[in-house]
């Protein structure tokens, strides 16, 4: 079985090592892009390495829908060409790629007219599946189906009766964004590009007008590295227009921050069997589930204040819940809400003054020689964004390079988890763990729950939950910190594990337990174990504070009362 470990270690020895060597890419930005491009470009054999200023996916790639999509809504705008492309890397990832980590999830579509809206509703879900058939890779979803009034509320009976006059059941699928990232920057390193977080770059070396490097800090060691590469691939994301600032070069395209918040609710709230997907006057409106939660997002709004901690306003919680009730028989509360969330989608600007109606398509540059700029797209489309960036990038090298193998690549913990899968209840019967807790690492690590099992083996302790968040075992917050890249008790409340947002208290009751599991792994004394239950409690205080205020500007200013635990 393949693996790689993002422990202490390992990131001290990787920046040590992209120190040492030229590079062949080096790439800025540790999400889902930056991640994808890393595995792409070490997987043609190229020496690679890649860095990010906080934790891996702590941007946008931590804060979307958790959707892995083809985009239903484009089919409207008639953007065929992304929406065929979104639905081939939608049936890779479910087929080939991640069947451990993206899943199926059904979708119900409430019709409010009789007549035109199921011909011309149900003609775009017709299209939308067959596209994904005839690319080859809808075979892992059922196909849409049309409802009456009456099968739509035995389906989701939380529906008002006067909310619909029948309805469509179609497919998509659904993933963890920041376990997926943090997987695809261990199976890059697995095949042996060089990965450090906490790595801030600082500022680029020249040589005349190439770009041959960049000046790297240490953000936790406070060391500093110049790092020399061949080529360095920009993917920032919402933060490019500030890294192409670093060469004094804007680019040639300008990538606008649109803010997206999600409401996340305990699932006895919501009466349903499936998601549902509801028409605004803006956009579209999810509520997806998740496990014993619903996800509902999302908005859509023009944000131009702090990137880091993009931050929900209470307009923005009433505008979501307003939408939702309309169509529920039992309307949800402030009170139901366990967890908010926000997000920044980076889009090229230029078409359009409304957020919603800016390109989701990509752009690759090369605004200076040993450079390359990726932006823009949308999570799905990962895969072919990357390729497109080191397809660049290989223009720069005076080598030959072998073509993208990604297609062909499963990512960590995909060999062996249908096996593993099957035998659950003998892995149950072997640790001792009940079904459904094998089930559950298995659906977050795939075969690599073998490790966090192997940890439990050693330690008995660790395979008790949570006392706080009973979904989690004591060892997947070790496992988070020694073999995940977790250095700090907000990556794993937050990311590692999504506790931040799937209990009431918002982690803080589980805080101390994780950071004392934390600090043998990390060499924390109690001194540090407190400053990080401390700065986890001031985030959550400043995050809820946030989302009482009226407006962006008053919700930002409350957010940012809380600073980083490591300032940038």
């Amino acid at each position: 079985m393949r693996t790689a470990t993002l422990g202490p270690e390992q990131r001290a020895e990787a920046l040590a090592a992209m120190a040492e060597r030229e590079l062949d890419v080096l790439v800025v930005g540790g999400g889902v892009v930056g991640a994808g491009t890393a595995l792409d470009a070490v997987t043609r054999g190229l020496s690679t390495g890649l860095v990010e200023a906080r934790d891996w996916a702590s941007g946008t790639s931590s804060r979307s829908s958790k959707l892995i999509h083809g985009g239903l809504r484009y089919l409207e705008m008639l953007d065929f060409a992304l929406v065929r492309e979104a639905l081939k890397e939608r049936g890779l990832l479910l087929e080939r790629l991640a069947p451990h980590l993206v899943k199926p999830v059904p979708f119900l579509y409430p019709l409010q007219h009789k007549g035109w809206e199921r011909l011309y509703a149900g003609s775009g879900v017709a299209l939308y599946d067959a596209m994904s058939m005839a690319r080859g890779h809808g075979r892992g979803l059922p196909l849409h189906r049309h409802l009456t009034r009456r099968h739509a509320l035995r389906v989701a009976p939380c529906l008002k009766k006067d909310a619909l006059v029948g309805a469509l059941q179609y497919y998509d699928a659904q993933m963890d964004d920041a376990r997926f990232v943090a997987t695809l920057v261990r199976t890059a390193a697995s095949y042996g590009a060089k990965a450090a977080n906490r790595a801030r770059v600082t500022g680029f070396l020249r040589e005349g007008d190439r770009v041959v490097g960049a000046r790297v800090q240490d953000v936790e060691g406070g060391g500093e590295y110049e790092i020399r590469a061949k080529q360095i691939v920009n993917a920032t994301g919402v933060w490019t227009d500030d890294t192409q600032a670093m060469v004094g070069e804007r680019g040639r395209f300008h990538v606008r921050a649109s803010k997206g918040i999600h409401l996340v609710v305990p699932k006895d709230r919501v009466h349903s069997t499936t998601g549902l997907i509801l028409r605004t006057e803006k956009s579209v409106l999810f509520v997806i589930p998740w496990g014993r939660h619903w996800i509902i997002g999302t908005t859509d709004t023009d944000w131009d204040l702090d990137k880091a901690h993009p931050a929900a306003s209470s307009a923005d919680i009433d505008y979501l819940l307003d939408h939702v009730n309309s169509v529920l028989a039992v309307p949800l509360g402030r009170d139901d809400v366990q967890g908010v969330y926000a997000g920044l989608r980076p889009l090229l600007a230029g078409e359009s003054d409304a957020t919603s109606k800016l390109s989701r398509e990509h752009t690759v540059a090369h605004p200076a020689p040993g450079l390359v700029v990726v932006a823009g797209g949308k999570y799905t489309t990962y895969r072919v964004m990357a390729k497109d960036a080191v397809d660049e990038a290989v223009h720069g090298l005076d080598t030959r390079v072998a073509e993208c193998v990604t297609e062909e690549t499963p990512l960590l913990g995909a060999e062996g988890y249908r096996a593993l899968w099957n035998a659950r209840a003998r892995v149950a019967a072997r640790t001792g763990l009940h079904v459904a807790r094998v089930e559950h690492l298995l659906n977050r690590y795939g075969s690599l729950a073998e490790e966090v099992l192997d940890l439990v083996a050693a330690d008995p302790a660790l395979g008790e939950p949570l006392q706080a968040a009973d979904d989690y075992l004591r060892a997947e917050v070790v496992y988070a910190a020694s073999h995940e890249g977790a250095r700090h008790l907000d990556d794993v409340l937050t990311r590692r594990t999504r506790i931040s947002i799937e209990t009431f208290d918002r982690g803080t009751r589980s805080a101390r337990e994780a950071a004392e599991l934390m600090a043998p792994v990390l060499g924390w004394d109690k001194d540090h174990v407190e400053r990080e239950v401390q700065h986890y409690e001031k985030r959550v205080e400043a995050e809820r504070e946030s989302q009482l205020q009226p407006d962006d500007l008053t919700a930002d200013a409350a957010r940012l009362g809380a600073p980083d635990i490591v300032p940038l």
